[in-house]
């Protein structure tokens, strides 16, 4: 009930016209990442597109040779999070790859952020890029979803900022010359100026509760991933962008 009557209030609060960051970027920014020669996101799909097809791990396999051609993984990136067959928590699209490679190809799981882990997530979300994000209808998603929607609106660290204070009540304005994003998570894995380099949605929401002076949750913390399946939630229907440039 909570997740409803939350995402409807925002659609109403908002006039149901939702902005991605992208609009809110200046037209050279914009350009940057339309332009798959000057994105520098791009970069990273192409090594995961070499890591696609390596043979990993003590099953000495690839992500070709359980997938085949990449064009399977069309439409993934815009459906995670999600729970895997078998599991009883959702997962978003690092740790669905991770799952994969200690499984499957019977290797260590790539670290949180590394390059590796990121370089595939984007190379699987670029085959969706342009695609509505459409959440699943799961009813095992639901408390996760809940959870999420508790997260968005809690209070928290020093400044005692909730996610929904800047990106509901404050969106559109300006902070620091910036303008202040709705938070839709469309770009991601999305190459931000600021880091010089790819990063997840989980790094972005730690930033977030650093900034408001919070202490951050572990990499590992089930909380990331509730909070991922509110905002995807709220994004339902958009475009996936990824990789996305931000400032």
């Amino acid at each position: 009930m909570l997740l409803v009557v939350f995402v409807t209030s925002f659609a109403l609060a908002q006039g149901n016209q939702r902005r991605s960051g992208y609009q809110d970027m200046s037209e050279a920014l914009q350009k940057m990442q339309d332009d798959e020669g000057a994105n520098p996101g791009m970069l990273f799909v192409q090594l995961g597109s070499q890591l696609w097809d390596k043979p990993a791990g003590t099953a000495n396999k690839s992500c070709a040779d359980c997938h085949g051609a990449v064009a399977s993984v069309k439409g993934v990136a815009a459906r995670y999070r999600a729970i895997p067959k078998g599991a009883d928590k959702p997962v978003d699209l690092e740790g669905r790859i991770n799952l994969c490679r200690v499984q499957n190809q019977q290797a260590e799981p790539f670290a949180a952020e590394s390059r590796d882990l990121l370089s595939l997530a984007a190379y699987v979300a670029y085959q969706s890029r342009g695609q509505p994000i459409a959440p699943p209808d799961d009813p095992q998603l639901v408390r996760f979803r809940e959870q999420g929607a508790a997260l968005f609106q809690l209070r928290q660290g020093q400044l005692n900022l909730s996610c929904a204070i800047c990106h509901d009540d404050n969106a559109g304005k300006k902070l620091a010359g910036v303008t202040v994003p709705q938070a839709h998570p469309t770009g991601y894995p999305i190459y931000r100026l600021e880091w010089q380099a790819l990063g997840s949605l989980k790094r972005r929401l730690r930033n977030c509760l650093f900034g408001i002076r919070a202490e951050t949750y572990p990499y590992d913390a089930p909380d990331y991933v509730a909070l991922e399946l509110f905002l995807m939630e709220r994004a339902r229907g958009m475009a996936l962008e990824a990789p996305g440039v931000r400032p």
